[in-house]
């Protein structure tokens, strides 16, 4: 992954709705929701989640697939992985968590 790419993800995820909206999916697994599913889960309007997930679809956080009449929205696990790996890809500044004694910490 591409620092600009990071920094889109991260600026996508940084607000808190956008952040519920990423979280249920990824809870809702590769089988993904569709708007109105996600938008009574959250109790928000669906004006307003179509707004936040085009934010997620344009950073690559969510992808959109039409299955018949309906729009399946699904996390993008993948790209949440490569985005965890570049925040943790200097962990421990190369070191090993266990030199530093980083409890917990398995990045390294």
């Amino acid at each position: 992954m591409e620092e600009k790419d990071a920094v889109a993800a991260l600026a996508a995820l940084a607000q808190p709705l956008r952040l519920r909206v990423f979280r249920a999916m990824v809870g809702a697994g590769p089988q993904g929701m569709n708007p109105g599913e996600l938008a009574q889960m959250l109790g928000i309007a669906a004006s307003t989640l179509s707004f936040h997930l085009k934010e997620l679809v344009h950073a690559g956080m969510v992808s959109q697939e039409r299955e018949g009449r309906n729009l399946i929205y699904r996390a993008s696990l993948e790209r949440m992985s490569e985005l965890m790996d570049y925040l943790a890809a200097h962990c421990c500044l190369g070191a090993g968590c266990e030199q530093l004694a980083i409890p917990g910490c398995t990045n390294c």
